[in-house]
């Protein structure tokens, strides 16, 4: 039997502390899986930042798209970050100090410092956005690897948050309530739980820090290329969330795509789907390789 040889060997480094995050009465480490493919170069880069409602952050998931992006010459990284009851902005330093993280160990790891990206769907979504669009905000920058940026070269976002005042806006009146409740999970990351004499808040009850703590309400010129992908049956995130972000990113100049994907829920089978792995792998190696 012949055989010809067209991928590459790909090593995996599983449960990197990346982060120790201190409390007054814990440390917690945040880890990271990191795949490597094996060509002995410096590669550009992809952290990939899992979804699950602010509450939950399953980091080892999407399996086919980080192979993928591995096969396709990225190494790619899967970082746990802090959800509910951690507030804002305590996910988006995390998110950064990954990033720094990757940067400090480029050599080890056989990244270009200088070709770093995000990706992330629903929560995570949310995440990869706040990363790119608040490159050199020094409130967002703590912990470990300061001397290292945090700014991003490339932001993938899928079926993301980009509004948390709006999460359910054209949903039926049923669904706008849950977004008004003290309980949904947006409000929970922004204000926290109900304890003591704090009752819990709504995610209106502060509309202005609700704009502050979205992508939306740091748009700017000049900031990295933009791939945004929403399915058009979404029920738990508004496409309109999708489809905002892409008009305030085009006023401003930015370089950015915007892909429909019809019939898709929120990450159901059609993201799992090779045609739709590629449109993100190929996205990632025309910014990131040219």
């Amino acid at each position: 039997m012949e055989v010809e040889i067209t991928d590459v060997q790909i090593d995996v480094i599983a449960g990197i502390a990346y982060s120790q995050v201190f409390t007054a009465r814990s440390c917690r480490p945040l880890r990271m899986t990191v795949m490597i493919p094996r060509t002995g170069v410096p590669k550009p880069a992809v952290v990939y930042f899992p979804g699950g409602g602010f509450v939950t952050c399953d980091y080892e998931k999407f399996v086919q798209m980080r192979l993928a992006l591995a096969k396709a010459g990225f190494v790619v990284a899967a970082a746990e970050y802090r959800t509910v009851p951690d507030k804002y902005p305590a996910p988006v330093i995390d998110g950064k100090a990954a990033v720094r993280f990757l940067r400090a160990h480029a050599s080890l790891l056989e990244i270009d410092p200088a070709r770093i990206g995000v990706l992330g769907d629903s929560s995570g979504g949310y995440l990869a956005q706040m990363i790119a669009v608040t490159g050199g905000d020094p409130g967002l920058e703590k912990g470990e690897n300061l001397g290292f940026s945090s700014e991003v070269q490339a932001a993938a976002t899928l079926y993301g948050i980009s509004d948390l005042r709006s999460i359910g806006e054209g949903y039926p009146d049923e669904i706008q309530k849950v977004h008004a409740s003290p309980a949904v999970t947006e409000a929970l990351m922004l204000h926290g739980p109900a304890f003591g004499s704090f009752p819990g808040a709504g995610i209106l009850s502060d509309p202005a820090k609700a704009l502050e703590a979205s992508p939306l309400g740091h748009i700017r010129e000049n900031l990295p290329p933009f791939l945004i992908m929403h399915g058009t049956v979404d029920t738990l995130v508004s496409p309109k969330q999708s489809s905002r972000l892409y008009e305030a990113l085009s006023e401003k100049g930015n370089d950015v795509s915007y892909v429909t994907v019809e019939g898709a829920g929120h990450g159901d089978l059609f993201w799992y789907q090779p045609q739709l792995i590629e449109t993100v792998t190929g996205w990632f190696r025309t910014i990131m390789f040219r």
